[in-house]
């Protein structure tokens, strides 16, 4: 009967950040987990040479980190040739924000999420195509214009700082975000969205296919990674005084769904006055403005739900 059960145990690779999140885990008590759910677990971290030279017996990989680390494998899937073996990704959210994972609704104990694999149920995910940028890019979650591309400049000279807790940073990054809506100045962009023009002047624009980005902060309800379109969010400046009331509720842990002007769209070009741009987590610095195309590629990544 043993034997019988070997043969069909699903082969798995985990893929580990040991530095994400509050390091509450260890390799191998994240092994020891998998194993106990009935899987065949080799493990691989993503600090060390050769990680991404995956096994093609593999049934699935596991990414144990934060958004950081599944953007990370997910563009070594990408990089992949056409008739190279494609993996389904299974996520144990490990890291500060989480906003793919909380896409995907894929939260709760570890015991459990790892339990839930062997229902074989999956979600397709959509990635965003950017050009115009130095290199061609994409993103999961997504790319961006004005505030919250500054937040991320500004956060990049605390981060060192700060404490090694999940909830005191994004408590941190909240308040700085809203320090930086108060004064940030206003923007021209124009803006084109499958041949329709919503040109004006915006603190913020943000084209995601994430609910929340950055230290989750919900921008657009009920987004569906999966459904071939994007969310393009815009936050105008007579809509200041929203943004910072939002983000206080936020900082004073009220319950609030944001109402930002959303539009669906799948190709969309942008042309943003200022140089404050981000794709996903990381800031792109520009020397003068350009325009930006963005096409959503629908379907490339597989996750286990």
């Amino acid at each position: 009967m043993l034997l019988i059960l070997e043969k069909f145990m699903l082969k798995t690779n985990l893929l580990h950040n040991p530095n994400a999140g509050e390091e509450d885990f260890t390799e191998k008590e994240l092994v020891r987990l998998i194993r106990k759910e009935g899987f065949e677990c080799t493990y691989s971290s993503v600090k060390q040479e050769g990680w991404d030279e995956f096994d093609d017996r593999c049934d699935f990989l596991i990414i144990a980190g934060g958004d950081g680390t599944v953007r990370r494998v997910s563009k070594a899937l990408v990089k992949r040739k056409l008739l190279q073996k494609q993996f389904p990704l299974a996520i144990l959210p490990h890291g500060t924000a989480n906003n793919i994972a909380g896409a995907l609704s894929v939260k709760g104990e570890p015991k459990d999420i790892v339990a839930s694999w062997k229902s074989g149920k999956r979600h397709r995910f959509d990635i965003g195509k950017v050009q115009g940028t130095p290199d061609e890019m994409f993103f999961l979650e997504g790319i961006g214009f004005g505030v919250f591309s500054k937040l991320i400049k500004v956060m990049e000279k605390f981060d060192k700082e700060l404490a090694n807790d999940v909830d005191e940073k994004i408590k941190a990054a909240r308040a700085v975000f809203y320090d930086v809506v108060t004064s940030y100045e206003a923007r021209q962009c124009r803006i084109i969205a499958d041949g329709s023009d919503h040109s004006g002047k915006y603190l913020l624009v943000e084209v995601i296919n994430t609910p929340s980005v950055g230290p989750n902060l919900i921008l657009a309800n009920g987004t569906d990674t999966g459904d071939g379109e994007l969310e393009v969010v815009l936050v105008p400046e007579e809509h200041r005084g929203k943004l910072e009331q939002y983000l206080l509720a936020l900082i004073n842990g009220t319950d609030m769904k944001p109402s930002f002007t959303t539009i669906k769209a799948k190709h969309i070009t942008i042309l943003w006055e200022g140089r404050d741009l981000h794709v996903d987590d990381e800031r792109i610095k520009l020397d003068k403005p350009v325009e930006i195309k963005v096409d959503v590629l629908p379907g490339v990544l597989e996750f286990m739900i």
